[in-house]
Formats: C-alpha cells, structure tokens, sequence
C-alpha cells in the first residue's frame, strides 16, 4: 500500500456541547464504530479509533469498499449495523469475535454499512490540510456513485434543518449532532469538532455498586428499573465522580449493604441461565476481557436521579450522569414506563432523502 496518507491514522474528534452552534456543517452523530477507510487498488485496510485494524471482522465491508470507493483513497466514516430501520448497536458488537467461523457466520446474517462523512486523500494527493468545505465537495462527487452498503453521510449548513434533523435522526438510532467548521484542517486526534447529544432524565434504583480501581471509594453506582413484571433489571451505571466524592459515597452507602447477599434481587448473577432471563451487573464484556467486574450488593432501597442521552434496547447506551438522590421517590416506582421514547424514523430514508451540502 502507497499512499498520501498512510495508516495508522487517529480520527478527528470532538468536544461536548450544549447547544448547537451556528455558522458551521452538522451531521448526524453516528452510533457504530468509528473506521479509517485506506484504499489501494486491491489493498484495503480499515482503522478503528484506536488504529487497530478491524478488517478482518467485516469481510463483507471489504468487498463492499472494494466495489464503491475511489480506486485510491483515505475515507474517515462510520461502521454502522441497522435492523428494522435504526441502528442497533449490541448487534454491532457482536460482529467483533475471535474465531473466523463465527466472523463468517455473522458477516452473512447481519452484515454492516459504512457512511462516509470525510476524505483524507484522494488519487496521489493529501487532503489534510485542505478545508472541510472543499474536502466535502471532493468527498460528495467520489462517492455519487456508490451503492448500498456504502452511504455518503448527509450534511446541511442550514442551522434550522440541524435543529429538525437532532430531533428526527434520534428516532433512527442516532444520539445527537456533530457540528464542524468549514475551513477546519484534518487534525488528527485534536478535538475540533463539535458534538450535540440528547439528554433525558430518569429516576432510577440504587441497586450496587463496584469499588474504584484504586482501592478508594465508589468506583461505579449499578442502576435498575422495574420491568412489566416487577423484576429488577441492571440498566446501566453513572461513573464520574471525584476522588473526595467517591470515598464520602462509600460512607454514606455503607448502611445499605446487605448482610446476606443472596436476598438481593441479582443474586443469581453468576448463573449463566440468569443472564439470559436478565441484565445483571456481572454480566461477562466482550470488551473488558478480564477486567474484574464484582460489585457490592446494596438493598434496593435508594433512588438516584441520572442524566442519559438514549436507550439501547433495554438499557443506557452510555454511562449516565448523576444529577440528585430522589428521597421524594419509592424505588418500586422507578420503571421503564417513565423513559420517554423517540418518534421512529427510517434510518434509509435519512442516507437517500437528505439533501446535500453544496459542493
């Protein structure tokens, strides 16, 4: 492989904020997995976020990449698997397994997409340091061509359609906005973008927590919510704390330890057939590997207010953000029935209705 721009290469990122900003392009905040697409002819090579390689886990992408990129290129854009017109992310993730049988398997029953929202290099030139306006321009007439799998992500430069698509696209899957400068350069790793999420509220039942790795204080608080059947699911953890507020966390909670852990409603947590009735806290992570995932089982009694951008099924997609105790609030009241639900919209009908950004 020869080209402008040569692998590993970090992806541009982008920094929280509050609001969206005026005066720059917005795209829609993909929900998958981030990929630096490098072409070469008949040499393809696919970057995660990290730089690691991720080609040999989607074959059917490399085909894909193979049959609409420019013959050679460097495009930054997102891995993406839908179902039912949204993203689904847990069976994303899913597709990153060690045995090749089952990469096969799963490449052939859910296979994924990729949405090109940025070019790095095209033919024998550098785009990094070209302006955004122009590399979109570049990056819309390459891939005009292209089929699905292979999607050009929609941009506007138009603030009030932004506003539209935040709340639209969430219905698809996705969890915000991302707000770019026209003239910005490709800096890699330099977080010069501007990311935009959702966020909802939601009371929610202290039901555990992990000590931090240091040894000191809460590391993580376990969440639940009661289903239609009254059971206590695991639905996430909030997580940022400081050092002072994790150890004064330990103390105020220690008087809802459980002296006989087996009353706890996850106490079969270990029981593999548990995991698949439920969403326990001790569920084994693909990505965590060994990482020691034992936590302390508190009574059921405490109910937290916490910050969440969206669900994933059944759960928060993301770490939550914790906002206040809910002394007013009675735990067994804390269910899924108070999680408000975006309006659905076609994740299809997004990629081919949205208008482009001029070139």
């Amino acid at each position: 492989m020869d080209l402008p721009v040569m692998p590993p290469v970090k992806p541009m990122l982008a920094k929280l904020a509050s609001k969206i900003p005026a005066g720059m392009q917005y795209e829609a905040k993909w929900d998958g997995f981030r990929a630096i697409v490098f072409r070469d002819g008949e040499e393809t090579e696919i970057g995660s976020r990290t730089g690691k390689s991720l080609k040999r886990y989607f074959p059917e992408l490399v085909t894909a990449l193979q049959e609409n990129l420019p013959e050679r290129c460097v495009v930054d854009g997102e891995i993406v698997l839908t179902r039912n017109g949204r993203l689904d992310f847990d069976a994303l993730s899913q597709r990153i397994h060690p045995a090749d049988s089952r990469v096969r398997k799963l490449a052939a029953e859910t296979p994924v997409s990729f949405v090109a929202f940025d070019m790095l290099a095209l033919g024998d030139d550098s785009l990094m340091e070209t302006p955004l306006r122009e590399r979109r321009g570049i990056l819309q007439r390459a891939l005009r061509p292209a089929l699905d799998p292979v999607f050009l992500a929609p941009a506007t430069s138009d603030i009030e359609l932004a506003r539209q698509w935040f709340d639209q696209f969430e219905g698809a899957g996705l969890d915000g906005l991302v707000a770019k400068a026209p003239g910005l350069p490709y800096r890699p790793d330099q977080r010069l973008m501007v990311k935009v999420k959702h966020e909802r509220t939601a009371d929610c039942v202290l039901a555990g927590l992990r000590p931090h790795k240091s040894g000191e204080g809460v590391g993580s608080l376990l969440l639940g919510l009661y289903d239609e059947s009254g059971t206590l699911q695991h639905v996430g953890v909030c997580a940022s704390f400081t050092m002072n507020r994790r150890r004064e966390l330990m103390t105020e909670l220690e008087p809802l330890r459980m002296a006989d852990p087996a009353e706890h409603p996850w106490a079969r947590w270990q029981s593999e057939e548990a995991h698949m009735e439920s969403r326990m806290p001790g569920a084994p992570s693909r990505w965590t590997g060994t990482k020691d995932l034992s936590w302390v089982p508190l009574r059921p009694e405490r109910v937290c207010e916490v910050a969440y951008d969206h669900m994933e099924g059944d759960r928060f997609r993301h770490t939550t953000q914790f906002r206040r105790w809910r002394t007013d609030r009675d735990p067994r009241g804390c269910t899924y029935a108070q999680l408000e639900e975006p309006v659905s919209y076609d994740l299809s009908r997004m990629l081919t209705d949205a208008p482009e950004t001029p070139a």
